[in-house]
């Protein structure tokens, strides 16, 4: 295992505790998913211009995307695609957005992240309760923004 993908391998168990112990909505992990697919996506179509010389994606659009929670997807696309691996500016950067993006998922487990979690997903919740869209869709949103709850006597 290349050591690049270390992060993934330790992020990714810990993002799954972290909605089975109630702290995060399921929400979070499938905003994870989704944009790291979207960010390999993004490597792929860069790649793909690099080598035919067309119209490039800028850099800072790829660090936003990470920045967001696309790094996973972006670690394994730099590592598949053998994309963005040698310049150290560009690396230097995307390690900060890692960092900054561990920084924020660790400050959602302090009482202060889960307080503004917990009053945000109360918003969107109220939101969707009062939306026009259709009960199945409601449903299906409620679900993904809803918090596990710990049965008496279980340990997480």
């Amino acid at each position: 295992m290349k050591r690049n993908y270390l992060p993934i391998v330790i992020f990714i168990p810990l993002l799954g505790l972290s909605y089975y112990a109630g702290f995060t909505p399921l929400l979070l992990p499938a905003l994870f998913i989704i944009i790291s697919l979207l960010t390999m996506a993004l490597y792929y179509k860069d790649k793909s211009a690099a080598v035919t010389g067309a119209w490039r994606t800028p850099e800072n659009r790829l660090h936003l995307l990470a920045l967001l929670g696309g790094w996973p997807g972006a670690i394994i696309a730099q590592q598949k695609l053998r994309h963005k691996t040698q310049k150290k500016s560009f690396r230097y950067v995307f390690w900060l957005t890692v960092m900054l993006n561990l920084s924020a998922f660790s400050w959602l487990h302090t009482p202060t992240g889960i307080s503004q979690l917990h009053s945000t997903i109360f918003k969107l919740d109220s939101y969707i309760a009062y939306s026009d869209m259709s009960y199945t869709t409601r449903q299906y949103l409620r679900y993904f923004t809803g918090f596990r709850v710990k049965r008496p006597g279980q340990l997480f």
